[in-house]
Formats: structure tokens, sequence, C-alpha cells
């Protein structure tokens, strides 16, 4: 009998073999639904127009996709950027919390540190979302009024921008130089190109990350970072 010495996969290795079971795991089942609901309902779409509409919208979301994916992984970490791409909203929730959580540990996503930090406040944010999301389906009904009172309308659409409002200082003062060129492009997209709003922020954040980069090379190459 020949034994065979399995070494334990490292932490890096475990992250990658997880988070490639549970993406492709969450890839199956978020198929699954429209086919169980053709298979209930013995309906079938309408094959025509569904091509028309992918043909429309996948090569936004493709871009999109593979421009998240090299802007996203340096900033969280591969297990938190895995367990990003799970649950969702990233840009708005996932993000900020994950930066948040580094910058006060003092760590960086590149560290093995960094990426226990980032994984671990991702996770915490998704538990925390998952808890609130289910009080407010259990409360929704005794308390629409209060949060359909108009007072609270000004401080329901001031969350996103305050949110970053407060990470933006924390970044801002760390390198003044290199904050000056994207949020000039921002302000200069946002106020002359109206199609752009807060919906637009997921496709907006990659952009920036990408302009930002290349403003960065380019103030490093001439000696001024």
């Amino acid at each position: 009998m020949k034994k065979t010495n399995k070494q334990p996969m490292s932490y890096l290795d475990g992250t990658h073999y997880w988070g490639r079971v549970w993406g492709l795991s969450l890839f199956a089942l978020i198929l699954l639904f429209p086919i169980a609901i053709c298979l209930i309902f013995n309906v079938l779409p309408q094959w025509n127009a569904l091509f028309k509409g992918l043909l429309a919208i996948l090569p936004m979301y493709w871009a999109v996709g593979i421009v998240e994916m090299f802007t996203y992984v340096p900033m969280l970490g591969a297990g938190g950027a895995y367990l990003s791409f799970v649950t969702g909203n990233i840009s708005n929730l996932k993000l900020p919390c994950a930066l948040d959580a580094m910058e006060r540990a003092n760590v960086k996503p590149s560290q093995e540190e960094g990426e226990i930090i980032s994984t671990i406040s991702i996770a915490v944010s998704s538990i925390v979302t998952t808890v609130i999301i289910i009080l407010g389906v259990i409360l929704i009904v005794p308390l629409t009024p209060l949060l359909e009172a108009p007072i609270l309308t000004p401080a329901f659409d001031m969350i996103l921008p305050a949110l970053f409002g407060g990470l933006a200082v924390v970044f801002i003062s760390k390198n003044a130089k290199l904050s000056i060129a994207p949020i000039i492009l921002m302000l200069a997209l946002f106020i002359f190109v109206p199609a752009l709003n807060a919906s637009t922020v997921g496709i907006m954040v990659p952009v920036g990350v990408v302009f930002t980069v290349a403003v960065a090379r380019i103030l490093y190459n001439r000696g001024k970072l």
C-alpha cells in the first residue's frame, strides 16, 4: 500500500476553490429559477424577443463585469471579491465596508491580513444586510407610514452621498494630487451628461477606478507622486 501525504490547501488555494464552487452554485441557482417557472406554468419565453433584449444589454454587462473584476479584486482581495460577487451590492455597501475595515486595521488587501479582514467585514455586512431585510419584510406594513413620511425623504436621498463622502474625506486627504483628476471627471460627466444618475453608480465606479489608475501612472512617471 502506497501512502500519499496530501498537503493541506493554503488559505488562498482554499479561497479560490470555494470561491469557484459557490460562484458556480449561484450561477446554477439563478438559471434554475426561470427554468422552474417555465416548468411549473408550462410556458416558454418568446425566443426572438429574448435574444433581441439580450443583444441590447449583454455587451454592456460583459464589459462592466470584466472591468469590475480588474478593479474590485485588487481592492477587496480574493476572498472579499468572491463573497462580494456572490452577495452583490458591491459599490454601495461591500466595497466601502471592506475599505473602512482595512483602513482601521491598517492593512492592505495584498497582504494576507488584509485578505482576512476584507473577507470578514464583507461576510458580516452580508449577514447584517440579510437580517435587516428579514426585519424589513416582517415590519414593512407597520413601518410604511413612518418610512413614507415626507420629513424623511431628504435623509433617504442622501444616504449614498453621505456614505461615499465619508470615505472620500479619508482617501482624498491621503493623496490630494491624485484625487483632483477623477473628481473633475465625475463632476463633468454627471453635470453635462443628464442620463447619468444614481442607478449608474455600479458602472461609473469601475470607470473612475480605471481612469484614476491611468492618471496615477502618468503622474508617477513624471515624478509628481
